[in-house]
C-alpha cells in the first residue's frame, strides 16, 4: 500500500493471532473456523467468498464462507459460477491490476471516490444489503490464483484495512490451495469408476481446444464417437460442458501426466 499504516498495539497482536491460527489449518472445518476467529477479529466482515482460478483464469472452485443463513437469492448472486458478483470482481480487478481493492456503497458514499473502476457495483451492493466490500487476490501462479472477497464490514473500508488483508493473502492463498488439493484427492476417490485412457486422451485434446471432428481426425475415430466418449466423461465427472469438464479435470490432476496414446481406430 502507499500510505504508510503504523499498527496500534492491539492490532499488532490480532494479526500475530491470525497468521499463527492460519499455519496449521489443514482442511475445511479448520479454516471455516479460523476465517470467523482470528480473521474476523482483525477484518470483521459478515461473508467471504474465496474463488480459485486456473492458469486461464477460468473458475475452478467457490466457497461463500458467513456464520449467519443466508437467502438463497443473496447467495446465488455472489457465487453464481457463470455471473456471480464475487467472479465478477474478481474478473474486473485482474483487468485493471490493482489489488488490493476496496469499495463503499454505505450511506452518503461518493462514487467519485470509488477507485479503480468499481463505482459501476456500487448499486449492486446497496441492492444485496451488503454496502461495502474488501477484495485482494493473489498473482497468476503456475497452480492457479485465489481471490477473496469480503462483503458487508461493519464499518467502512480504509486503507489500512486493505493493507491487513494484504499481510494476510498468503496465508488466506495457501491454505485455500491446500483444502482444494485435498478435496480433489478425495473427490477423485470418489469416481463410479477410474477415467478411461481413451477418455483422458480425449480430454487431453478437448483441452487443447480441438472440435470433436479434429479430435477424431488426430485418434482416427468419428466425431460422434469423440462425443459419446465425451457425454459418458461428462456424467462420470459430473459436469455438463467442455469448460467443467477442463476444470474437473484440473482438480483432479488428470492432466499432471500426458496420456498414453492409443493405437489409431482402422
Amino acid at each position: 500500500m502507499e500510505q504508510l499504516v503504523i499498527l496500534s498495539k492491539l492490532e499488532q497482536e490480532y494479526l500475530l493471532h491470525a497468521i499463527e491460527g492460519a499455519l496449521p489449518v489443514q482442511d475445511a472445518r479448520q479454516f471455516f473456523l479460523w476465517t470467523q476467529g482470528p480473521l474476523q477479529a482483525l477484518l470483521p466482515h459478515q461473508v467471504m467468498v474465496c474463488l480459485q482460478l486456473g492458469t486461464q483464469d477460468e473458475l475452478q472452485h467457490v466457497e461463500c464462507l458467513h456464520s449467519t443463513v443466508l437467502d438463497a437469492d443473496l447467495l446465488g448472486r455472489l457465487v453464481d459460477r457463470e455471473d456471480g458478483l464475487a467472479l465478477r470482481l474478481a474478473h474486473h480487478c485482474r483487468q485493471v491490476a490493482r489489488l488490493p481493492a476496496l469499495l463503499d456503497a454505505g450511506p452518503g458514499a461518493d462514487p467519485l471516490k470509488a477507485g479503480q473502476g468499481l463505482a459501476a457495483f456500487q448499486g449492486e451492493l446497496r441492492e444485496l444489503g451488503l454496502e461495502n466490500m474488501l477484495m485482494h487476490g493473489s498473482e497468476r501462479l503456475p497452480g492457479g490464483s485465489t481471490f477473496f472477497v469480503l462483503f458487508g464490514l461493519p464499518h467502512r473500508p480504509r486503507p489500512r484495512h486493505a493493507y491487513f488483508f494484504e499481510l494476510l493473502l498468503p496465508h488466506l492463498h495457501m491454505s485455500l490451495q491446500r483444502i482444494n488439493r485435498q478435496q480433489a484427492q478425495a473427490r477423485a476417490g470418489t469416481l463410479a469408476r477410474p477415467v478411461s485412457a481413451r477418455e483422458a486422451e480425449i480430454l487431453h485434446w478437448v483441452r487443447e481446444g480441438k472440435s470433436n471432428e479434429e479430435i477424431g481426425l488426430i485418434l482416427g475415430i468419428s466425431g460422434l464417437t469423440v462425443k459419446n466418449h465425451l457425454q459418458r466423461l461428462y456424467r462420470l465427472l459430473g459436469v455438463s460442458n467442455r469448460a467443467q469438464a477442463i476444470a474437473r479435470g484440473m482438480a483432479l490432476h488428470l492432466f499432471d501426466r500426458p496420456p498414453q496414446p492409443l493405437a489409431r481406430a482402422a
